[in-house]
């Protein structure tokens, strides 16, 4: 490659040229402003008169820039914006201030002025002196980042004031964690406000989906799942895991997907009992099972799937009977689901039992014993923003929740790991809806769809 002045390659003069095209012409599929509004009233309303702020992700610079730009997944939540370096402020309406005003409901949206020469390289912001700010983010007031310590001292109560913010835990970072560190310096917290975290409020909100994040996420899946129908057409002995993941991750990116959810899984043989393998390196080999857990990320929104193949289109006899157990156990889940279960809770009616009793009765290993203590990671989690999206493993299933279930079996004497993971959504009238049913699932559907059937 080229060296130029000041230690800069050619490839480094492209990339920002790149990532200009891209910005222009992969924007992000947004939910109508309105929705983002009515979060964010409905944020204001659980703080009890405190007022909320929430920093945007900054600019990836140095070897983070790589992977290039994401937003904060609690700021993309309330704002739909996937600018850098902005702001939020949220006060909720107040019968009276500390003179005896009133308050109306407050919200204002803060962008940081150009940096020019920057954007050069990462492509041009939107900027507060832009006249279709407001109607571009749905924001009654927008304003520039500078003014956001004024206007946060302004509409903070007193004598007494809670702030709500993104507040980082133990040996965790944020992105509100160094300009929370900024408003502190510039003494926009009094002494009598009190900081506290607004994630339990908006893990609360965040749990239970929108009839946008759920298209949002049928787009991740079914861009997915066609990826998932490219590996079974693809898959044969002699590929590489990582050619496979390849062909996976060029499939949902090709409809519409920007990035993976989570960094692909393909573990052929005895890499299928590795849970979070992440090498993708070995060379598959006839015989082996291969384990592909791969999903998109579709507008910020991700899915979550693995499917377990035989290389060679056919499964062995003991292959299939391992197979045939873990899909069992996961349609015992799926049957036994209600409204109010868990996927781990500690009560004893959670899936996860359901599965594992089914696991443990059905099958054995070549020793005779129960396939259960080779079932080693839980049964599911919700996904949304995150591919592991906020909310334990214990709390109730309910309407408008989308989460996995996806029991698993690995063997490492036998080298031989399967698991089948879907994603469902759960219907305002309770019923159970497998978003992932395009798929082919059982063993039959499996061989067919690689036999191209």
């Amino acid at each position: 490659m080229l060296q130029l002045q000041s230690g800069r390659t050619l490839g480094n003069l492209l990339c920002p040229i790149v990532l200009l095209l891209a910005t222009s012409t992969c924007a992000l599929d947004r939910q109508p402003n309105a929705d983002y509004r009515a979060r964010r009233v409905a944020l204001s309303r659980k703080t009890n008169g405190g007022v909320v702020v929430l920093f945007a992700a900054a600019e990836a610079e140095g070897p983070n820039a790589l992977y290039g730009f994401r937003q904060d997944n609690n700021f993309y939540y309330l704002t739909g914006l996937n600018e850098p370096g902005a702001a939020v402020l949220i006060a909720p309406e107040a019968a009276s201030e500390g003179e005896g005003r009133p308050r109306p409901y407050t919200e204002i949206l803060f962008l940081p002025g150009h940096n020019y020469s920057q954007e050069k390289w990462t492509g041009p912001k939107l900027g507060p002196e832009n006249p279709d700010a407001r109607k571009t983010t749905g924001f009654d007031h927008v304003e520039i980042l500078d003014k956001l310590r004024d206007e946060l001292v302004r509409l903070l109560p007193s004598p007494r004031a809670t702030v709500y913010s993104d507040l980082p835990a133990f040996r965790e970072t944020s992105a509100s964690a160094t300009p929370l560190e900024w408003l502190r310096r510039a003494n926009a917290f009094p002494v009598y406000v009190s900081l506290e975290d607004v994630k339990p409020m908006l893990a609360e909100m965040r749990r239970v989906k929108d009839a946008g994040e759920v298209a949002l996420i049928r787009k991740a899946t079914d861009a997915s799942i066609a990826a998932h129908l490219a590996a079974m057409h693809a898959m044969k002995p002699g590929m590489t895991e990582r050619e496979v993941a390849a062909i996976v991750q060029y499939e949902f990116q090709k409809r519409g997907c920007e990035r993976p959810a989570y960094s692909p899984i393909v573990g052929a043989g005895a890499n299928s009992t590795v849970l979070h393998y992440s090498d993708d390196a070995a060379t598959i080999q006839a015989g082996d099972l291969v384990v592909i857990d791969a999903g998109g990320e579709h507008s910020m929104y991700a899915t979550d799937i693995t499917r377990t193949l035989p290389a060679t289109g056919k499964f062995t006899p003991r292959q299939r009977e391992i197979y045939n157990i873990v899909l069992g156990a996961q349609e015992a889940a799926i049957k036994a689901f209600r409204a109010g279960r868990s996927t781990m809770g500690g009560d004893g009616d959670a899936l996860y039992k359901v599965a594992y009793n089914y696991l443990n009765t059905h099958g054995k290993d070549l020793h005779g014993k129960p396939l259960g203590q080779y079932f080693i990671h839980g049964l599911g989690h919700f996904v949304g923003l995150s591919v592991h999206d906020v909310g334990g493993t214990t709390v109730p299933l309910d309407k408008g929740m989308v989460f996995t279930i996806e029991p698993g079996v690995y063997i490492p004497e036998e080298r031989l790991g399967v698991r089948i993971e879907d994603m469902f959504y759960v219907e305002q009238d309770g019923s159970l809806v497998r978003l992932t049913a395009g798929l082919p699932r059982t063993s039959e559907e499996v061989e067919a769809a690689m036999a191209g059937h």
